[in-house]
């Protein structure tokens, strides 16, 4: 017990005689030992070791009302510069409004910058029930600076995740090094930088899963319901020129968040107050969800137990080798008649491209009359609420990658070689898509 007591004490350094409040001012710094505790209780923000034989010093965000043994941190603002001596630490607001984490001998650890145009002194930073860390000016209305433009592994209910700005990559969540490890480790999650359009799940520089490809529009509906009263809601926005993700958790839902760890998964999690442990209410697919697993022109059917199937016209390159995809039966001619066969329900594949302002006929003759062109995708946005462009038309001209069969309204369009008994399927209307959680029932 005493060896556990001092796991605790080097997890927090929490003397519970200390006093604590929700706000810090120029006037009132924060030293190890003390903490700010948001208004509900709900929250902590103070310094904390990960293990008791690690003396790496960070400034954190905790879960201060949940009784765990290991208090799970949702936010770390030294992840990468950690403090080695604890003796005189502090965070301050200094007088130009900014707030500074200094170390034992007053060099500046961590920053975060007034990058506002409003000047002058006696900002105050208040720690929220929400989990948000927020620096405001003594108006009260004018923020400076909050933590969740800066997110660390976790994206909270109710708090932005910006994903872009003017259409280039801004936000990114990066997983720990390990578990006791808070560093910048190798997995990042965050908008496709190529195209705006896909969220990725990176290893290093390297795609690693692929999640689902988004609509440039502003969308809510499709849920998540764990039982009978805590339902899960999803949005994709534009605010100006900024693209956000955001959801929201029923009245009288348990605890929630959406964490990337260590090993590159990403899942929803639920406190459950029965067993007082987080339970994964949905996670990324096992199985060949890894980023191209069943190589060019294959797709994942996950269905039943995931495996590397071959679409209609298609044959597998390797029996034995799934990840070497699928080949034509027939090839393709250039001005020969060509067919077209249709996939439903899909996750469509990567490496296409966007073509704005068309319609379903449009976007279908742009695909056909294109030799090199051998698929297409189309959704019809004007029912859900876009901001300029009412369609998303998707084409292909080479190997199609990263392809899954899946809880999605999606079509996709296969250009097949000339063949006697093949015939033009029925073209349907294309259901608009959604924005699908890694995990087989969430969906935004």
């Amino acid at each position: 017990m005493a060896k556990l007591h001092g796991f605790f004490l080097q997890f927090l350094i929490l003397p519970s005689f200390c006093e604590s409040n929700d706000q810090l001012t120029q006037a009132t710094p924060l030293s190890p030992g003390n903490m700010l505790i948001s208004r509900g209780g709900v929250f902590a923000l103070g310094f904390f070791s990960p293990t008791n034989s690690n003396k790496s010093l960070y400034l954190g965000i905790w879960y201060h009302s949940i009784p765990e043994r290991k208090p799970t941190v949702v936010w770390v603002a030294n992840r990468d510069s950690p403090i080695s001596n604890a003796s005189s630490v502090k965070l301050t607001v200094t007088n130009s409004s900014e707030m500074v984490l200094f170390d034992s001998e007053g060099r500046t650890i961590w920053m975060a910058v007034n990058t506002t145009t409003t000047g002058g002194a006696g900002a105050v930073a208040t720690l929220l029930d929400s989990g948000n860390f927020v620096l405001r000016l003594p108006s009260g209305t004018d923020i400076i600076w909050q933590s969740i433009d800066h997110p660390t592994d976790t994206i909270l209910p109710n708090t932005r995740f910006l994903l872009s700005y003017k259409a280039q990559v801004f936000g990114r969540i990066v997983a720990w090094k390990g578990p006791d490890d808070p560093s910048s480790g190798d997995f990042s999650f965050g908008i496709d930088p190529s195209s705006n359009l896909q969220l990725f799940i990176w290893n290093g520089s390297l795609p690693y899963k692929r999640p689902t490809v988004v609509n440039e529009v502003s969308v809510s509906g499709g849920t998540y319901q764990s039982n009978a009263t805590s339902i899960m809601s999803q949005y994709l926005f534009y605010r100006g020129d900024k693209f956000y993700y955001t959801y929201t958790v029923s009245d009288g839902s348990p605890y929630t968040r959406i964490l990337l760890d260590y090993g590159g998964n990403l899942s929803l999690l639920s406190w459950n107050n029965t067993t007082l442990s987080w339970t994964v209410a949905s996670e990324t697919p096992k199985g060949c969800d890894l980023y191209a697993s069943c190589g060019p022109f294959g797709y994942c059917d996950v269905a039943a137990a995931p495996t590397c199937r071959c679409p209609d016209g298609f044959e597998l390159v390797d029996s034995l080798n799934l990840s070497r995809g699928c080949k034509r039966k027939e090839g393709l001619r250039c001005g020969k008649e060509n067919y077209f066969t249709t996939m439903p329900d899909m996750k469509v594949p990567d490496k296409f491209l966007h073509i704005r302002n068309r319609s379903f006929d449009q976007c279908a003759s742009e695909c056909a009359r294109n030799c090199s062109c051998v698929a297409y995708a189309y959704a019809n946005l004007s029912n859900i609420g876009t901001m300029g462009d009412t369609s998303r038309c998707l084409v292909w001209t080479g190997d199609r990658i990263d392809t899954e069969k899946a809880s999605s309204p999606e079509n996709l369009y296969i250009r097949l070689g000339e063949s006697p008994g093949m015939h033009v399927p029925g073209f349907q209307h294309v259901h608009p898509i959604l924005i699908y959680f890694p995990g087989s029932n969430i969906c935004a």
